[in-house]
């Protein structure tokens, strides 16, 4: 039996290259939400900011029952993990917040920048 003949594609394709994960369309990189998961979720979160890129600060942003988490995660993020950090801002403020009844409420609100020595 004759062999067949395989035919060579023209042109070698190299696999598509993974695309490196965007923040999301408005949200920066160096910025962790904070919400009701376990302070350690969120200082994994600061590590990997560290390790990932050349940022020199993280932000934490967190309100209402949040604030709390919030200030634990820094701390533990602070004295545990990126020893060669400090905090250098705190800003806290009041959001107003509508309600489905009517009428607004007022929310407080805290930011912590963690910067990288």
């Amino acid at each position: 039996m004759p062999e067949k003949e395989q035919k060579k594609p023209e042109k070698e394709t190299k696999p598509a290259e993974p695309e490196k994960k965007k923040a999301p369309v408005g949200r920066a990189e160096n910025v962790v939400f904070i919400g009701r998961k376990p302070p350690m979720s969120y200082v994994l979160a600061i590590m990997t900011s560290f390790s990932n890129s050349n940022i020199k600060e993280v932000t934490l942003k967190a309100r209402g029952r949040s604030i709390t988490t919030a200030v634990d995660t820094a701390e533990i993020a602070r004295r545990r993990f990126v020893k060669d950090s400090k905090v250098s801002k705190i800003t806290i403020g009041t959001e107003e917040i509508a309600r489905e009844e009517g009428g607004t409420r007022n929310v407080s609100t805290i930011e912590i920048v963690i910067a990288k020595a």
